[in-house]
């Protein structure tokens, strides 16, 4: 009696699923995020940003350099202060090139860690609004081995990026 209520149940169950037929997409999130606009957006803002410190750094490496080749070419004609004193400041200027290199790239990637969360905050609107807007039971992201054209919602979330104001 068990057994034959456990299938009744299952036969009902698969029924029922098979008459309402779900609607499951799927988001190539990775395509979405290299078409974005607001993605192209942040990445000028980054650059605008963090240009003028990048610039600098790579005037203090060639400046770090220049004096290393100077003082490989005059080491013979220098005096062992003299030397001892341009290897000191050489070592101080590599130590705060070091430095400055740390914190530029600290201060950048915790910039565009929060661009990036910006803009994975959008993308999660716009595939919630395509969701609802189209009836979907099921949209998938990463993970996913196959999913039809049919099922692809990308280009939309592409669009509706679009259409969103900054």
């Amino acid at each position: 009696m068990k057994n034959k209520t456990a299938l009744m149940l299952g036969l009902l169950l698969t029924a029922t699923a098979s008459q309402a037929e779900l609607k499951i997409g799927f988001v190539n999130i990775p395509a979405v995020l290299e078409k974005a606009p607001q993605a192209e957006k942040a990445k000028k803002r980054l650059e605008l940003e963090f240009s003028s410190r990048d610039r600098q750094l790579v005037a203090q490496q060639k400046d770090i350099q220049t004096k290393e080749e100077r003082m490989t070419r005059d080491a013979g004609v220098m005096s062992d202060s003299e030397r001892s004193r341009v290897e000191k400041d050489l070592l101080n200027q590599k130590r705060d090139a070091k430095r400055k290199q740390q914190e530029f790239s600290e201060d950048f990637n915790a910039r565009r860690n929060e661009e990036l969360g910006k803009l994975q905050r959008r993308i999660v609107e716009a595939i919630r609004s395509i969701a609802k807007d189209q009836n979907f039971d099921l949209l998938l992201t990463d993970g996913v081995i196959y999913a039809s054209e049919r099922t692809d919602v990308t280009n939309q979330v592409q669009q509706k990026l679009a259409a969103m104001p900054d």
